[in-house]
Order: structure tokens, then C-alpha cells, then sequence
């Protein structure tokens, strides 16, 4: 029998992410799991109201999703306890600027250049829904047909409440061909 164990999120793991968007002509960068799909062109990105790369993305409009995998872990996760309105994280990473002004940082194996098309505020959360313009992705972590292979790409996930980050798994069925014979 199952137990209410109240109004949790249960949601996760969910990926981890570096948003980057300039903020006063430098880039700043922010730590955050709080993402996802709201149609196949667009995504959210919900970031608490305070962020300072928040005023960028309110200002230009432009940011960068940038997908963490355990190579850069570890700098990814500085970005989550640096605040940006008491530091400059302009130097934190290598990163070249996309095609629509967002930076992106170099290690990161997969970036997503965004757009915010508008801002749901919630609970101390501006919730960024942005569409997406580009899709950036090194080589090595693309199939022979070019799209991502998350067989090679593991992105980092991140668990909430315990605050412990994971590897993408395994493999555990085909979608939409398990029920067949």
C-alpha cells in the first residue's frame, strides 16, 4: 500500500546544468536542475527570483543551457555556491559565444543556445520559458545519423533532497516496441 508522504516533488533526478547568459557584458554562469521540456521547440528553466544571471536573461533575452557531465562536474558544481552578486564568474569557464549571442562553455559536450519567450513567476522563481535556437553538441558524442548518443553522453543528475548527484544509466527497453511480440 502506498504512503502520502505529503506535497514532495518527486520528480527527480532531473539533469544537472550551467545557464550562462551575459550580465553587464561579462558572462555569468549559475548551477541549476530545475529544468524541462515544454514543447519539442522550447524548454524552462526555473531559477529562484535573486540569481544574478537572472537580470541578463530578463535583459537580452538570450542564455545557454549547458549540459554537465562527470569530466567538469566538479566546476559546474562551484557555480551552485558562488553567487554571482558577490562574485565575478566571468572567468570560471573557456567559453566562445553562439550564433545568437549566448555564451557557452567549452566543456560542456552539449549547449543549448535559448531564447526567453517569457517569465511565469512563482514562488520566488522566475521560470524562464524560452525557445530553443540552437543546439550545439561536440562530435564525439554524436551517432552515425547525428543526433546525440546518450549511450556516449552520460549527463550528471542531480537528486533532491539528499543534494547527491548520479550518471545516466543503462538501457532498459526500447520506447514504444516493449509491448510488442
Amino acid at each position: 500500500m502506498k504512503k502520502n508522504i505529503g506535497a514532495v516533488l518527486a520528480l527527480y533526478p532531473c539533469p544537472v546544468i550551467v545557464v550562462g547568459a551575459m550580465v553587464q557584458g561579462k558572462p555569468s554562469w549559475t548551477l541549476a536542475a530545475h529544468a524541462g521540456i515544454v514543447a519539442h521547440s522550447h524548454l524552462m528553466v526555473s531559477l529562484v527570483s535573486a540569481h544574478y544571471i537572472n537580470k541578463g536573461i530578463r535583459e537580452n533575452k538570450v542564455f545557454s543551457v549547458n549540459i554537465v557531465d562527470a569530466s567538469w562536474l566538479k566546476e559546474a558544481d562551484k557555480m551552485g555556491i558562488v553567487s554571482g552578486n558577490k562574485t565575478d564568474k566571468s572567468g570560471e569557464f573557456a567559453y566562445s559565444i553562439g550564433e545568437n549571442g549566448a555564451p557557452l562553455i567549452d566543456k560542456a559536450k552539449v549547449s543549448i543556445e535559448c531564447e526567453a519567450d517569457g517569465n511565469y513567476e512563482l514562488e520566488h522563481f522566475d521560470n524562464f520559458i524560452s525557445k530553443i535556437l540552437a543546439t550545439y553538441a561536440d562530435e564525439e558524442v554524436l551517432n552515425e545519423q547525428g543526433k546525440i548518443d546518450y549511450h556516449t553522453f552520460k549527463p550528471a543528475l542531480f537528486e533532491f533532497p539528499t543534494y547527491e548527484y548520479f550518471a545516466a544509466g543503462e538501457k532498459l527497453g526500447d520506447c514504444g516496441k516493449m509491448n510488442k511480440e
